[in-house]
């Protein structure tokens, strides 16, 4: 079981930190004293403060680093500048997703792969010998996720370089509150936010600064109830949770932009490559006629035939929506298509809508200059 620095931090807030929450071997703040739903609104309209500690960090280095990576993700590693990341996945050789990663490429041979439950390390054991390199699980590193439109506002004035001219899915070494750090860019919440990697002795202290900066601002601690809502609100996809069959292709959940067919070899190419055109399902979002959350698992249905799968679901108070993200046959994708939710023996309405649910343009991530 791994342990968490901040252990001590989520009880006072109320989390029992049950080990039935239990991902990547160590226990989730899955709720707070607070309501999730509350903690929502402190995201998108000041912000919150995650822990995703629980998140997979690896290191990986040396002259073969990055056509290791190159010959084991979809995207192309090499045009990945030092100081960018990239969110990519890794396909079996049937061209089936065994994990979705995030890629931090530090130097032109240093690299750090962000990753959850998928099987990420396991390809690494497998294809790493083969090339001059050394990998390893970073055991110490903890990761703080700040999220919501004062996330820059707050951290900026206490970080070592200039945040603000940071741009999307960039990341620096310096320092913060005087603890050296890692910043990066982005988040899981659909807002403009930063994600905070420290050692696991700073972790507390760190946690505590961010959150005596937005005293009096609406900043709140937030649960994973509450990222499970914003994720969803925004139409971010959860490993495994989003990929329903045994064998899902990024062309079944839509991330066509991870899949660069131009690199000449990696794991998988020749079966994506194959089963392009032959989608069995894609994910879309639909907005069900209900006044709670449904059940995940529930059957799509039109004119009495099975036409897909919910996969996350959420009730978001923020939208006043019934939401989730399903698994659809390719000819009732089409935004607007009336579909039925079978939920053991309840019947809802719904119909497939755009995505993002919030923030449909992605303003608050990719605001337009000026």
């Amino acid at each position: 079981m791994r342990r968490n620095a901040l252990e001590d931090r989520h009880r006072a807030l109320g989390c029992d930190l049950d080990p039935a929450h239990m991902w990547n071997d160590m226990v989730v703040p899955q709720v707070y004293a607070t309501d999730p739903q509350d903690e929502t609104v402190a995201v998108r309209t000041a912000a919150g403060l995650f822990d995703v500690t629980m998140l997979k960090i690896v290191d990986v280095a040396g002259p073969g680093a990055a056509d290791l990576l190159d010959g084991l993700v979809t995207s192309d590693v090499a045009r990945l500048p030092p100081g960018q990341s990239l969110i990519t996945t890794i396909v079996d050789d049937v061209g089936g997703i065994i994990d979705d990663i995030l890629i931090y490429r530090d130097a032109p041979d240093r690299f750090r792969i962000s990753h959850g439950s998928g099987a990420t390390e396991e390809a690494l054991a497998e294809h790493a010998p083969r090339h001059d390199v050394r990998w390893a699980r970073d055991e110490d590193v903890h990761v703080l996720s700040l999220q919501g439109p004062l996330s820059l506002a707050l951290v900026a004035p206490h970080a070592g370089i200039d945040l603000a001219a940071l741009p999307y899915f960039g990341h620096a070494r310096t320092r913060l509150f005087g603890k050296n750090v890692t910043l990066g860019r982005g988040g899981y919440a659909g807002e403009r936010g930063y994600e905070v990697f420290c050692a696991a002795a700073d972790a507390p202290f760190v946690w505590d600064r961010i959150l005596h900066a937005g005293q009096g601002l609406g900043v709140k601690p937030a649960s994973w109830g509450c990222l499970d809502i914003v994720r969803v609100e925004s139409a971010l996809l959860f490993f495994p949770f989003d990929m329903p069959h045994p064998d899902t292709t990024p062309w079944e959940t839509c991330q066509h932009w991870a899949v660069d067919l131009d690199k000449p070899a990696f794991r998988g190419r020749q079966a994506l490559v194959a089963r392009r055109g032959a989608e069995r399902t894609v994910n879309a979002g639909l907005e069900i006629n209900y006044h709670d959350v449904v059940t995940p698992g529930a059957v799509l249905s039109r004119d009495g035939a099975a036409v897909g799968i919910v996969n996350s679901v959420t009730w978001s108070r923020y939208l006043m929506k019934s939401l989730a993200l399903c698994a659809v046959h390719p000819d009732h994708a089409a935004i607007g298509t009336a579909l039925v939710v079978l939920d053991g023996g309840a019947r809802h309405d719904a119909r497939i809508v755009r995505t993002p649910f919030y923030d449909p343009m992605r303003l608050r991530t990719h605001p337009r200059a000026g």
